[in-house]
């Protein structure tokens, strides 16, 4: 009779078949809460979570696979000294294939949590990722020290002065790295918020793309990407022009002449913002008298959006319909009027005289 090695004993009481249960149970747990609590996501967000499953699908397969070879290689090891130094490496694979997914279902709770949060949009994956970082480096840390009998302590202060190097070396990208998880903690704003960041005289806008380790991504108007650091973003005037239920409020001016009946002329200008289909109907576009001049009335015609990043577009609906209601109701657009003396018209009239006709 062959007798079991020693190494890695701890890892054989391990590796039962109840911890695989739970492993499995814990993975439909994630399922289920997928199925019932993120019903309303966008369909991009399904689309993303459905890939992280898929993922793990695959892995509990090769777990399941990983630790049939396991159970009946251990159950046949004093049979075979082939099986008994076979049998070590299906344990230290199956312990890993099971600690890869334990921090998988760990990354999908932190994920749905976060989308749970955001169902309008989506969720930088910051956060996740360092999660995902802090649980693996513990499992790998126990699992050396568990297993394996690595004493951890002289590691450990000798790192402290290493680290205390790299975070010198470092500086910039910690410091964008902190910023980044402080501005997700204080939800300054999310995945496909339009943005726009004052910067001294600088004005940047665009839409999130996404908050990597080091810097924030914005989509501009004009589809170019945009990559600020995250410290200047956590450092500028940050106006977030997304907010639910927080219309955006645009406007615009036309001067009439002053002699028009105003009052007509605001119910028209009311009338064609109102039959345009992204204006929102509550609060109701409005017009009011901005200015007064001896050439002009302005009116400036006020209304509300709920999409920032189709400002210009519908900006240039508004200007079309208020031009087509004013025209076909008699209202012309003002023109500037010169008044000059008589003095002044003399001169002007001799000085247009002299350069059409040159001696």
């Amino acid at each position: 009779m062959l007798a079991k090695p020693v190494f890695p004993m701890s890892l054989y009481s391990l590796l039962d078949f109840e911890i695989y249960i739970l492993i499995v149970c814990f993975c439909i747990l994630n399922w289920l809460f997928y199925r019932f609590f993120l019903k309303d996501v966008s369909e991009e967000r399904h689309e993303s979570i459905r890939q992280q499953f898929a993922s793990l699908i695959r892995h509990v397969t090769i777990l399941s696979l990983l630790f049939t070879l396991y159970t009946l290689s251990l159950a046949a090891m004093d049979t075979s000294s082939l099986l008994q130094k076979m049998t070590p490496y299906l344990a230290s694979f199956t312990f890993f294939s099971g600690a890869f997914i334990f921090v998988k279902c760990f990354r999908l709770v932190v994920l749905q949590y976060l989308f749970l949060g955001s169902i309008r949009a989506g969720v930088p994956m910051l956060l996740v990722n360092i999660f995902s970082l802090l649980l693996s480096l513990i499992i790998i840390f126990w699992s050396l020290s568990r297993f394996f009998g690595i004493d951890l302590t002289p590691v450990l202060a000798t790192s402290a002065a290493f680290s205390i190097i790299l975070g010198l070396a470092l500086q910039d990208t910690l410091g964008n790295l902190f910023a980044g998880i402080a501005l997700q903690m204080d939800k300054t704003f999310e995945i496909d918020d339009w943005l726009e960041i004052q910067n001294g005289l600088i004005k940047i806008t665009g839409k999130v793309k996404e908050l990597s380790w080091r810097s924030t991504v914005l989509l501009g108007f004009n589809d170019e990407l945009i990559t600020l650091p995250n410290k200047l973003v956590a450092a500028c005037q940050v106006s977030n022009f997304s907010r639910d239920k927080e219309p955006i409020i645009r406007g615009q001016i036309f001067r009439l002449p002053f002699r028009v009946d105003y009052t007509k002329a605001k119910e028209l200008i009311e009338l064609a913002i109102s039959q345009i289909s992204d204006v929102r109907g509550v609060p109701p576009p409005f017009a009011y008298i901005q200015d007064v001049t001896e050439n002009w009335v302005a009116i400036k015609a006020v209304y509300y959006i709920d999409d920032y990043g189709k400002q210009f577009v519908v900006g240039d609906k508004v200007y079309e319909r208020i031009m087509q209601a004013l025209k076909q109701n008699g209202f012309d657009l003002a023109h500037q009027t010169i008044i000059y003396s008589d003095v002044k018209a003399a001169e002007v009239v001799q000085q247009i005289s002299s350069e059409s006709n040159p001696p």
